[in-house]
């Protein structure tokens, strides 16, 4: 027998052959892009084929199109975002009861006008209707002619005398009406009256009393909070609305005229885009799923443009 070699001993004998993979019956399917002379030379070989190949490619991008629009429409855009009635009341401070339908290049209207919530307790001067109407009854008893001895002594005087105060009274309260319109007020006029409408609207001191709380977690107590002394015009929300009605009144102005060349109003509205944005994040992460955060959400119409990602325009 003879010695054996020392060291690792060699295998002569052939390799087992890899199983080959099961035959798929998939099309074959294109994954990279066929060079320009391929083209060609299918588009000559195989007419038909290639028709087939464009006619998918189109309905494809037609449905990649339609599905970006929609996309894009569902995100809002990022300075108005969706527009709703009572954004669109800002215009007016809450005066009038319809919107003003869009018209194209000949003056002729494109939509029709809807109705919007309107405010007509709220004056100009800061006032109210009630706080008017009080003042107007005090006045007119203090100044009513009141019987004396020179009407005694004449007796139509006094009934012409409180003719002439009624019509007196009647001139001056339709001055007073003339005086307190928000229609012929300026941009400032039209603000402050905005921000009353806001604080009235989105106010924690109305909110509390309507809206339901936000659902508490597990293992989370109520706590039972003191009852609020006045108007609130402090809460996020609060704070929100305002930049949002400034923010519609400067974008309305920037785009009449040379408004694109206003660097300076451009600039002013960056920043109270970017401020808004900050506090949506805040109030998101405080209040989100609330029926707060829902009813800020749907009355002003704010979308994820407003407050998700980087915001450049």
């Amino acid at each position: 027998m003879p010695p054996r070699i020392p060291g690792r001993t060699v295998c002569l004998r052939p390799a087992a052959a890899k199983p080959s993979p099961p035959s798929s019956f998939l099309p074959v399917t294109q994954t990279a892009p066929i060079s320009q002379k391929a083209k060609k030379q299918l588009m000559k070989q195989d007419p038909y084929r290639w028709a087939q190949m464009q006619q998918r490619k189109n309905a494809h991008l037609e449905r990649r199109a339609e599905i970006e629009a929609i996309r894009t429409q569902q995100r809002g855009d990022p300075v108005r975002g969706h527009t709703t009635p009572f954004v669109e009341s800002f215009d007016s401070a809450g005066q009038a009861p319809f919107s003003t339908p869009r018209v194209d290049e000949d003056g002729n209207p494109i939509e029709e006008a809807h109705p919007l919530p309107t405010s007509s307790h709220v004056l100009n001067n800061l006032l109210s209707q009630a706080e008017v109407d009080a003042a107007v009854q005090n006045a007119y008893a203090l100044t009513t002619p009141m019987e004396s001895d020179y009407t005694r002594q004449h007796p139509g005087e006094l009934e012409k005398r409180r003719q002439d105060h009624e019509s007196q009274h009647a001139t001056a309260v339709e001055a007073l009406q003339r005086i307190l319109a928000l229609e012929k007020g300026s941009s400032k006029d039209r603000r402050h009256a905005n921000i009353r409408r806001i604080v009235e609207t989105f106010g924690r001191h109305e909110t509390d009393l309507t809206l339901p709380p936000k659902p508490l977690s597990r293992g989370q107590l109520r706590e039972e909070r003191p009852v609020r002394g006045g108007p609130d015009t402090g809460s996020s929300e609060v704070q929100i609305a305002i930049l949002t009605a400034k923010i519609r009144a400067l974008a309305n102005e920037l785009e009449q005229g040379r408004g694109y060349r206003d660097k300076v109003g451009n600039r002013d509205l960056r920043l109270m885009v970017h401020k808004r944005q900050k506090l949506l994040t805040y109030m998101q992460r405080k209040e989100r799923g609330s029926a707060r955060w829902q009813h800020m959400v749907e009355k002003l119409g704010l979308s994820e443009a407003t407050y998700k990602d980087q915001i450049t325009f």
